[in-house]
């Protein structure tokens, strides 16, 4: 096994493996490798959708999304598919897997089966290195703020309406949930590292608790800015047959929408996480 960093900032890409051979000490780097990394890509893993849904596994039980529909023959199974000729609408934004859970997801593995010729990368963002660049005032200002996190904006905006009726590629089911908030802290520790990470996103993160709407706004535009900056970024340029795999404890992603003419399919498993402290 080899494990090279992609960036200064975050990202590995690990070869001499396949996912559904991995032996427990491999494993065991692997998963060393994804707390030390926050996100890590495997090229040329030519495996069934039962061997991604084993690897996600051997990390912790999986989720059935409430929302997003999957796949009939395994619903813990998203088939993330973008025709030719449409735009991507899955994705598009910063943001953390479900973080509007009670207990946001701790991780997901997507799979590539037919990329583009070019575009259609996915972006990273360390979360650890949001928290640890922002001054110690900031840092005191947030230390014990709680932020309130719903799907109540992302999923009823224009353009989800069709994914309701079933016309799309990607369909939602409508679910009370989308219209419930929970609240989380903004700064949360990683239960296994210890390490402080940022935890609030664009997509999911409506309003800091104990704030007027003005003064939660401009603190929240400001860490939405801070959180992405470049240098705590990686990108991914897919390939057919690779795998990813964050870690939502202490990473964001975004996926990029440039690849219009072409189609895009993936398979996404998400495993289940625990309450952010």
């Amino acid at each position: 096994m080899n494990i090279e960093q992609v960036t200064g900032a975050c990202g590995a890409e690990i070869t001499g493996v396949s996912l559904d051979s991995l032996s427990n000490a491999e494993f065991d780097q692997v998963h060393t490798a994804l707390l030390d990394h926050g996100v890590l890509f495997f090229r040329d893993q030519n495996i069934s959708l039962d061997a991604q849904v084993a690897f996600a596994n051997r990390f912790g039980p999986l989720e059935v999304h409430p929302i997003v529909d999957g796949m009939d023959e395994n619903p813990r199974i998203t088939k993330v598919l973008k025709p030719a000729g449409e735009s991507a609408s899955f994705g598009t934004g910063w943001h953390t897997d479900n973080s509007f859970f009670e207990t946001p997801s701790m991780g997901s593995v997507l799979y590539s089966k037919t990329v583009p010729p070019f575009g259609g990368d996915t972006l990273f963002a360390n979360q650890y290195l949001a928290y640890d660049a922002l001054s110690d005032t900031m840092k005191e200002l947030l230390t014990g703020l709680q932020a309130v996190h719903s799907a109540s904006e992302a999923y009823t905006v224009d353009g989800t309406q069709e994914k309701y009726e079933k016309k799309t590629a990607i369909t939602y089911s409508w679910d009370d949930s989308i219209l419930e908030e929970v609240v989380h802290p903004v700064i949360r520790t990683h239960p296994e590292t210890g390490r402080k990470a940022l935890y609030v996103n664009d997509m999911f993160t409506l309003r800091i608790e104990g704030m007027s709407k003005a003064e939660s706004r401009a603190l929240l535009d400001y860490l939405f800015v801070h959180a992405t900056r470049p240098e705590f970024c990686c990108r991914f340029r897919w390939t057919p047959n690779a795998v990813a795999i964050w870690d939502n404890r202490c990473m964001q992603h975004y996926a990029v929408d440039d690849y219009q003419a072409f189609e895009r399919l993936m398979y996404r498993v998400t495993i289940e996480g625990c309450r952010p402290v």
